[in-house]
């Protein structure tokens, strides 16, 4: 079961690169032998996070404070494009990030994310663009607020931006629920149509 989440209000990070993959977010030569939830965090960005000898890239804004314990991501266009793996949600989980604000995202991506309790929030990009020149501008002192009962997220200067997101998502995000605890909740009405659909097509229920 996934962390509930409700309101969030804490430092974002801006990466703005158009198409990061999920190679980017964990290379697959990290996850050979490594793919154990629970040990992807430190590899997270890794081409980006750190130098050739393998010490942190004074440059990469995660690696910079107070960036460094971010929580939000303010993310460039197609965030989470590329492959299908899931370890790159944990991946991001593992550092912390319990949301990612941007324009668009990987549609595999976008649904890992919700399935692992990250909320993905997608604005326009005029939008995006303006989020993250606040916080560059306030060196990440300024801090974004994500309210999910609300919808909304709001600026640094308190600037409040609607978002609309899938019903039966939100709700698992609120209560901390994965699709399987989602599904289970309506085991009545399933049986029930189970018994009914039983009744009326009794060919197709046919065990032999």
């Amino acid at each position: 079961m996934a962390q509930a989440f409700t309101k969030l209000t804490a430092t974002a990070a801006p990466i703005m690169r158009t198409n990061v993959d999920t190679d980017v977010i964990i290379s697959i030569n990290r996850m050979i032998g490594n793919s154990v939830r629970g040990s992807l965090g430190k590899w997270a960005f890794g081409s980006l996070r750190y130098l050739p000898d393998g010490s942190d890239n004074p440059e990469f804004i995660l690696n910079r404070e107070p960036y460094r314990g971010a929580e939000i991501l303010v993310a460039g266009p197609n965030f989470g494009c590329g492959s299908s793996r899931e370890a790159a949600v944990w991946a991001l989980q593992e550092m912390g990030i319990r949301a990612i604000i941007g324009s668009g995202f990987g549609d595999i991506f976008f649904a890992n994310c919700f399935q692992n309790g990250i909320l993905l929030v997608v604005l326009d990009k005029a939008v995006i663009d303006g989020l993250a020149a606040e916080i560059e501008a306030s060196q990440g002192a300024g801090r974004l607020s994500v309210d999910l009962e609300e919808q909304t997220v709001t600026s640094p200067s308190g600037v409040r931006h609607a978002f609309e997101i899938d019903p039966r998502r939100r709700v698992g995000l609120l209560e901390g629920l994965d699709e399987i605890s989602l599904t289970l909740r309506r085991e009545q009405e399933i049986r029930a149509f189970q018994a009914s659909d039983r009744d009326a097509r009794p060919w197709i229920h046919f065990a032999g």
